[in-house]
């Protein structure tokens, strides 16, 4: 049986919920072989982040063609780049080796309230990586930087979608885990012009660290398996959402979700 690579590129995160060590997590749990790129190494745990050390220039580009020499990623999905000179450096090493089906989810907040994206930053990683993208996942507060509108409800989400689009985005899904209301409600526009919710119900739990990495790299591992765009989309949300729903009460602030959970119904 032959495994899909699947490739992340992304920061460390040392308490393991979130970032390269979730993504590999979730990608193991998918049955996808899971490969990394790492931009940044964070020291965090569940009460927050408490230091950032962001990689050089030489040894992102030196994993990247270790990479590349020796495997196929099906997929790749990016996570944390921090700064403007990764973003930079990263964009010209996917141009150059044009890894298929790039989920792009735009890292710019930790849960803890931590910035991961630098705001001088923001700007080129709207018109550097987003255009190379296959489909970007913001969350609310990150679709509300890239667009500038001010997001109050769902309704309001297929003009943040027209948005997004002019700026360069082929396919989206922005998570309404943020806003108020008994569920949670995601909107999804497709390149074909395809455009729906999908719904889930929001459990009382502190415990979502991980939920934006976890959802991208999920996503990145049923695409590079052949699912259809959308058919990935569904399973992913199912999957995080049961991810959720049973949480590990690991740590004493805002815990990781739970895998295991997430993959025993789907």
């Amino acid at each position: 049986m032959s495994y899909p690579q699947v490739l992340t590129i992304a920061g460390s995160d040392s308490g393991g919920g979130a970032g390269i060590q979730a993504d590999l997590k979730v990608m193991q749990m998918r049955k996808v072989f899971g490969m990394s790129i790492i931009t940044a190494i964070t020291a965090q745990n569940t009460l927050g982040v408490r230091a950032i050390r962001y990689l050089d220039k030489e040894i992102i580009c030196e994993q990247f063609a270790a990479i590349f020499d020796d495997f196929a990623p099906k997929s790749a999905k990016i996570g944390m780049l921090g700064n403007a000179e990764i973003i930079k450096i990263v964009a010209e090493n996917l141009k150059k080796y044009n890894p298929p089906n790039l989920v792009l989810d735009p890292v710019m907040v930790a849960k803890g309230g931590a910035k991961l994206l630098k705001d001088e930053a923001i700007e080129l990683l709207k018109s550097e990586i987003l255009p190379l993208s296959s489909i970007i996942t913001p969350n609310i507060p990150e679709a509300e930087v890239l667009t500038g509108i001010s997001i109050k409800n769902a309704e309001i989400l297929p003009e943040v979608a027209e948005k997004l689009r002019a700026l360069g985005a082929k396919n989206i899904i922005i998570k309404g885990g943020h806003l108020e209301g008994e569920n949670s409600r995601d909107y999804v526009f497709l390149s074909n012009g395809d455009s729906f919710y999908l719904d889930s119900p929001r459990f009382n739990t502190p415990h979502t660290h991980g939920t934006g990495c976890s959802f991208s790299a999920c996503l990145a591992a049923e695409l590079a398996k052949g699912k259809d765009l959308r058919k990935a989309i569904e399973l992913t949300k199912q999957f995080i959402s049961l991810s959720i729903k049973t949480p590990l009460g690991i740590g004493k602030g805002k815990g990781p979700i739970n895998y295991w959970a997430g993959n025993s119904e789907i």
